[in-house]
């Protein structure tokens, strides 16, 4: 990989690990650039602006996100509801982590950008409508083979959930206490129809 390529990752990279604890506002650009070991001033030279390093910077994220949730979900030989279990259980670990200040970026910084940055905000809005695609064919392979049972449309039960979880995060946060999130896995549970304890 070329070195321009490399040192444009590794400050995307710097900026998640960063902004995943501390959100957009509070975070310049030149701390970004000190934690990638990039000179100071040299920003514009791989990024025209601060939203398109935004907007760059979320599109990572979800690429990455999307390509961890296709491997969870990439089990054939499993029922759906077992891989669907399996990433929330993933998710409320990684949102417990550290007193429930998870990685996550959509939870950390949705509400922030959403109306300081327009690309950014699209950016948010694609990734998420890209995890609720994959959870509603999740849903729908699901109730294919039997393994779980939702009422209603496969898209609103999507969407509910992960709105669910996206709520439960943040107030994983506000108490600093998982309950949350044990409860929206709980509610998950009962919601898909699983006849399992989680």
């Amino acid at each position: 990989m070329p070195a321009a390529v490399d040192t444009r990752q590794a400050i995307l990279d710097a900026a998640q690990r960063i902004m995943a604890h501390k959100g957009w506002a509070a975070v310049g650009i030149n701390e970004v650039l000190g934690a990638a070991g990039v000179p100071k001033g040299s920003f514009y030279h791989w990024f025209s602006s601060k939203d398109a390093f935004g907007e760059a910077m979320m599109r990572g994220y979800f690429a990455d996100y999307l390509a961890e949730m296709d491997a969870v979900f990439a089990r054939p030989d499993t029922p759906a509801a077992d891989r669907l279990m399996a990433y929330w259980e993933g998710w409320r670990e990684t949102q417990s982590l550290e007193d429930c200040q998870g990685k996550c970026l959509a939870v950390k910084l949705g509400a922030e950008v959403a109306d300081l940055s327009e690309p950014m905000r699209i950016a948010l809005k694609e990734g998420t409508t890209e995890i609720v695609d994959r959870l509603q064919r999740m849903i729908e392979a699901g109730t294919a083979d039997g393994s779980l049972s939702v009422e209603g449309d496969a898209r609103a039960t999507a969407e509910t959930l992960y709105d669910m979880w996206l709520g439960a995060s943040v107030m994983a946060k506000i108490h600093r206490d998982p309950t949350p999130l044990d409860n929206a896995l709980t509610l998950t549970a009962r919601l898909l129809g699983v006849q399992r304890h989680w």
